[in-house]
């Protein structure tokens, strides 16, 4: 799936994921490839993303969205600090 990380400033991250972890409102959640379409908001904590090679990518955030449809995933975020 292909997923993009963008702060009001400008787009941290653009490219394939095998999962993403975020800090949802009622708790930590995991989205897949196939994921059901889904918008939800983000409370302040960290974001894993799996990348395709396996590699990890892990960074904080002080509060966003996310929106998934059609393996594409988007993260819109406040508060990004690389980790």
């Amino acid at each position: 799936m292909n997923i993009v990380v963008l702060t009001p400033e400008k787009e941290v991250y653009q490219g394939a994921a095998k999962a993403v972890n975020v800090p949802g409102v009622n708790g930590q959640f995991e989205i897949l490839n196939n994921h059901a379409p889904l918008v939800s908001s983000l409370r302040e904590g960290q974001v894993k993303l799996t990348l395709e090679d396996g590699g990890i990518k892990n960074f904080h955030i002080a509060r966003g969205f996310v929106e998934v449809l059609k393996n594409e995933v988007s993260l819109l975020v406040q508060g990004y600090k690389e980790e």
